[in-house]
């Protein structure tokens, strides 16, 4: 027993986000039931037709009753009995939403989309449910006002793995825009650099383009940081630096929260956790070398172009933030153990920290004078890791709203569907009740308009 529940949480609970999977679920039963398998075998179109029509009614209806959940869970967090929620009872793992998701409708977007409920052999998936809930996600945080904040993951999110951001890459134009309408941008990436000129190697294609923009203003140059070691460094864009940014020291922009992070109590986790990476090394017999950063220590291939096994990374990454979590100074410190493709880091801090201090570095006078972080609810953040377990983008979810892609090209696609929510809603008006629905179906519409889908 106890060796098959090591084997099943080692190998799977680990690799699946439990939100998602228990919606797969509820819709894995309308797909039992009203699937046509057997109209391939048919020359009546008519029949999957009518399939797809009833399939599409009880998709929408369970996505309905979901979205009402989480408007309970909502009602909860106001009240601070969150615990009590239907929803945390049958996902005990659901965390903080700051806005509505209004699924019903960005499951009909989708579905118009992907064909989800045309499909008679292969039922609705998790990635079929991961685009619902970013359409879902852009719809709620375009309803309560302007987007004020807009966070990035580097690798996967906006270029491939270990490649830059090259000026031929599409997303630039979509980050220009958001910048256009005064959105302020953080690239929060785990790649941890000291000096300004590594950075505008991997990031000069948008840095260039921000620089040669014709339609930003001086102030709207201004909103660019770059966050690296996940929170442990800022740099922001300046049109007169060498290489285009240039580098804050901590002591400006550090939270009161991060003053505790003493030197000695870094210095002795990172120790522990090169003694943890240095053991997994031996024991998987890893051709790896250990490399030690002012602020992180991980482990990547000996020989350059060569591929460690994903069994071994993720081993790796949980024996070591199993250890971490345990000791006592991983209670004092936060601190983040991640899979990174090709190489196991560990680093102090995490992208919820990232995040905060982005938010913290833009946030906005207030009617009383005082500085205020932009919330939560103004936020968004992209990225590609938001597994329970060695991904580091999982923790932004407690900061602000989250989208969660899978490659660059979604990412742009993602930007394009927030493009067109934003025009559509340029007036920022908040809407009530019914109007909130129509707004949003409106949007929906306007999606389509923009983005026709290929004729059958």
């Amino acid at each position: 027993m106890t060796t098959r529940y090591r084997v099943e949480y080692a190998l799977k609970t680990h690799r699946r986000d439990q939100f998602i999977e228990w919606i797969k679920g509820l819709l894995a039963v309308p797909f039992v039931l009203y699937s046509q398998p057997t109209g391939v075998f048919e020359t009546r179109s008519s029949s999957v037709a009518q399939m797809a029509a009833e399939a599409h009614r009880r998709y929408a209806e369970i996505m309905s009753d979901v979205e009402h959940m989480i408007d309970d869970h909502i009602e909860h967090q106001k009240v601070g009995t969150d615990g009590q929620s239907k929803l945390k009872l049958l996902v005990p793992s659901i965390g903080t939403f700051f806005t509505r998701l209004p699924l019903t409708d960005a499951f009909r977007y989708q579905d118009k989309k992907r064909f989800i409920s045309s499909r008679r052999f292969v039922p609705p998936s998790f990635n079929d449910i991961r685009l619902i809930l970013n359409t879902a996600q852009l719809m709620g945080v375009t309803s309560v006002g302007p987007l004020d904040l807009a966070t990035f993951d580097g690798d996967v999110t906006l270029y491939d793995d270990g490649k830059s951001l090259e000026p031929i890459n599409p997303v630039i134009d979509r980050i220009i825009y958001l910048m256009s309408r005064n959105t302020k941008i953080g690239i929060v990436t785990a790649a941890g650099y000291t000096k300004a000129e590594r950075y505008y190697e991997r990031l000069h294609g948008l840095l260039e383009a921000i620089k040669a923009s014709d339609i930003l203003t001086p102030a709207q140059r201004q909103n660019l940081v770059i966050m690296g070691g996940e929170s442990n460094f800022l740099f922001a864009y300046s049109p007169d630096a060498p290489y285009l940014l240039s580098h804050l020291s901590r002591r400006s922009w550090i939270l009161p929260s991060m003053s505790s992070w003493t030197q000695p109590t870094i210095t002795a986790l990172l120790d522990l956790a090169e003694s943890s990476l240095r053991e997994c090394v031996t024991n998987l017999s890893l051709p790896a070398t250990i490399l030690r950063k002012e602020r992180a220590v991980g482990i990547i291939p000996s020989v350059p172009g060569s591929k460690f096994p994903r069994e071994s990374l993720e081993e790796t990454v949980l024996v070591v933030q199993k250890k971490l979590e345990m000791s006592e100074v991983g209670k004092k410190l936060p601190f983040c153990a991640f899979n990174g493709g090709n190489d196991v880091f560990v680093d102090i801090g995490d992208k919820s920290w990232g995040v905060l201090v982005c938010q913290n570095y833009f946030g906005a006078v207030g009617l009383n004078g005082v500085s205020e972080s932009i919330r939560g609810e103004r936020t968004l953040h992209v990225g590609d890791q938001f597994l329970s377990a060695g991904s580091n983008d999982f923790k932004a979810r407690v900061v602000g709203t989250t989208a969660w892609i899978a490659n660059p090209a979604e990412t742009v696609e993602l930007l394009d569907e927030l493009k067109g929510m934003m025009e559509q809603g340029k007036e920022g008006a908040v809407k009530e009740g019914d109007g909130l629905e129509t707004d949003l179906l409106a949007r929906v519409d306007m999606l389509f308009e923009k983005h026709p889908m290929p004729c059958a």
